[in-house]
């Protein structure tokens, strides 16, 4: 089900990224980050799973599709605020850095309490 919302979201991606243009109009820009996150985080939540249920020996342990859903809300996070920032003309390599560092320290802190 989670393939075929993604490929929902991919679908609206290539639509607004082909007949939208971002430069008239802010609104394009934030919706097609908006899709693109959520396209990213739809594709990518299922293969986390997938990639864990292989990892623990083909056994499905409670929680997992929980966990795999939180990583990849926030890919999707990355990917809106990497965008959003490329868009404003405000992302450089520090602040790039800082983005993609944060969801990775927040993922460590949540899977290192049990």
């Amino acid at each position: 089900m989670l393939f075929v919302l993604a490929a929902t979201a991919w679908a609206a991606v290539g639509y607004v990224l082909t007949t939208l243009d971002p430069r008239g109009d802010s609104t394009v820009i934030v919706s097609g980050a908006l899709l693109l996150g959520a396209a990213m985080a739809l594709t990518v939540a299922p293969v986390l799973w997938v990639f864990g249920f292989i990892r623990n020996r083909r056994i499905a342990y409670r929680g997992d599709w929980l966990r795999a859903a939180r990583r990849g809300g926030l890919v999707g996070l990355v990917v809106v605020l990497l965008i959003i920032l490329r868009a404003q003309g405000a992302l450089s390599l520090p602040i790039g850095l800082f983005v993609i560092a944060m969801p990775i320290l927040i993922e460590i802190t949540l899977s290192a309490r049990r």
